[in-house]
């Protein structure tokens, strides 16, 4: 890797101070392939620079949506650097495509190659200030739900703090719970929906401009989705619908049984249908950490040392508070080669298979870490989604470090009926995605019509009938059904990235049956894929980790049946 060519102590925050580097890039003269491979390896040294400064500015942000400083940087990044980027990275793009030697470059640049193909086809220098925009709108988006909170049992609360009284045994606790929060989002719906009207439209231009019809077209390209089509997409929501709605419906039927309800209702979806008090598998973040510690340590001293680095490196912001932006994250800082995990824990059994699928996340920068270029160091999202969700799965045997055996039991159970019910979740956002921008012309009422349709054919058939009763004439709130899209942030920041979720589900599960009957062999496995860093595509990534990529009504089925196996022996 070449030393001289970027100042490690480069501020790339400032245009101005990147620009003599993007230049020379550009103009450099280039007579050989060994001149070509000296430019990618000059371009990923300094992007590794800009990709640090840009994760930490975008982890401020995240971290404190109230810090008006850290937003204005967040913006002036967004604003006045990221733009010349995709300037730039065009410009460089073209020349080595163009380049008379770039044939005789090394197999290990074919992934990269094709990608640079993908992105010089779909670069439109008219949509920089278009991409722009939608920054700002996510940004936006982002301020409205970190600012979101309530007033309940006494105290001002975020709403991930608000998820543990959707398990209380008491279903009037419950019910107040549920209404307080859906006035408190009600009140943004108007604005979240104007901000999602103005994406859509230029996510739209984006794509028209780029030479596509619409943005379904676009987003496959520039996401690099070379190994499976729209059409795969729908084929596997219907096997998902096939294959786990008879499933969902009958645990449904089951919580309803035996809670004797006679109407269900929304706030009856996530209380232990025994009566059993919620899960809490830890009181404060320290037990967290120390608990995830120890479940890596016995799964493998390699795993439990990369887990610890986190915290000794001051990589983790795990707790839930006012001002802080939804979700959770892992975000790979490419120079210091450490990963940062953001999310918002409240104490419940989410929140702990959160931080294990967020550890996965980082696992999966470590074991790539040692790759040279930055792009060899990232890797499809369907399987870098592979590496945090199988490891929620090859934890079950562990979660005794935070329960005892019988709340182990429960919490595997909780998990394993999760995965039934979240494939037709991601069914139901992906499937919507694909209406909204094949349809880009759509009303809001058209828009909603479309989503209780598809929520009809996926959903939880709840009761809606009279939930105003007792409440403020002035707030509707079965208005939050329609929408409750506006929950999903993915719409807003990372626009069809949610099937991906749904690959990698099929192939966690896959992995967890190794794991079952050899752990160390699937281990193995495991790191042999995630180790690969992107210098495969998808399919060969799969393959490396002894996977197979199927989304056929068998292939579907076969995993959800397993999982349903596993349930019934708990």
């Amino acid at each position: 890797m070449t030393e001289s060519f970027v100042n490690e102590e480069l501020d790339a925050s400032n245009w101005d101070n990147l620009k003599k580097y993007f230049d020379d890039l550009v103009h450099r003269d280039l007579n050989c392939s060994s001149c070509l491979e000296n430019l990618i390896i000059d371009e990923s040294q300094l992007s590794e620079i800009i990709s640090e400064k840009r994760a930490k500015t975008y982890i401020n942000m995240t971290c404190h949506t109230d810090n008006a400083e850290y937003q204005k940087a967040w913006k002036d990044f967004v604003e006045n650097v990221e733009p010349k980027l995709l300037e730039y990275d065009d410009l460089i793009n073209k020349r080595i495509i163009n380049h008379g030697s770039v044939e005789e470059l090394p197999a290990r640049y074919n992934v990269l190659l094709k990608a640079i193909k993908s992105d010089i086809g779909i670069f439109r220098e008219e949509n920089i200030p278009l991409q722009t925009r939608l920054s700002i709108l996510e940004t936006k988006y982002n301020e409205i739900r970190g600012k979101q909170s309530v007033n309940f049992d006494g105290e001002e609360k975020t709403f991930p703090m608000m998820a543990i009284y959707q398990e209380n045994t008491d279903r009037d606790i419950r019910e107040s719970a549920w209404k307080t929060c859906t006035k408190r989002i009600l009140e943004d719906s108007e604005d979240i929906s104007t901000i999602f009207d103005e994406m859509i439209k230029l996510r739209h231009q984006i794509a028209v401009n780029s030479g596509f019809k619409g943005y379904q077209e676009y987003i496959f390209s520039a996401m690099h989705r070379f190994d499976y089509t729209i059409d795969d997409c729908l084929e596997f929501h219907d096997s998902i619908e096939l294959s786990c709605m008879p499933l969902k419906n009958i645990m449904n039927e089951e919580r309803i049984e035996n809670l004797k309800l006679n109407n269900f209702r929304p706030w009856d979806a996530s209380v232990d249908i025994y009566g059993n008090k919620p899960l809490n598998p830890f009181g404060n973040i320290s037990e967290l950490i120390d608990g995830c510690s120890r479940i890596f340590h016995s799964m493998s001293k390699e795993l439990g040392d990369y887990f610890d680095l986190l915290e000794k490196n001051k990589c983790l912001d795990l707790e839930s508070r006012k001002g802080k932006a939804p979700g959770g994250y892992q975000y790979y800082l490419q120079k210091s080669r450490m990963p940062f995990i953001f999310m918002n824990a409240a104490g419940t059994q989410r929140n702990l298979e959160t931080m294990i699928h967020e550890a996965g996340h980082a696992f999966h920068s470590f074991y790539s870490g040692h790759l040279d270029l930055v792009h060899e160091r990232d890797s499809p999202i369907e399987f870098a989604e592979v590496a945090s969700m199988s490891m929620e799965l090859l934890t079950h045997p562990e979660w005794e470090k935070f329960y005892d055996e019988i709340d182990s039991k429960r919490a595997k159970k909780k998990h394993l009926q999760g995965i039934i019910e979240f494939m037709p979740w991601m069914a139901t956002i992906d499937s919507f995605q694909h209406w909204i921008y094949h349809n880009p012309q759509h009303t809001r009422d058209e828009r909603s019509t479309k989503w209780l349709e598809i929520i009809e054919r996926y959903g939880s058939k709840f009761d809606y009938d009279g939930i105003n009763d007792g409440e403020c004439e002035e707030v509707d709130l079965e208005k939050i059904l329609e929408t409750s899209w506006q929950l999903q942030g993915h719409l807003f920041g990372a626009p069809f990235y949610y099937v991906e979720y749904g690959i990698a589900q099929l192939g966690a599960l896959q992995m967890w049956k190794y794991h079952k009957t050899d752990p160390e062999r699937a281990l193995e496995l495991y790191k042999n894929g995630l180790s690969l860093g992107y210098t495969r595509g998808l399919l060969e990534l799969f393959n490396a980790s002894g996977l197979k990529m199927s989304f056929s009504h068998n292939h579907v089925s076969e995993l959800i049946n397993d999982v349903n196996n596993a349930i019934e022996m708990l």
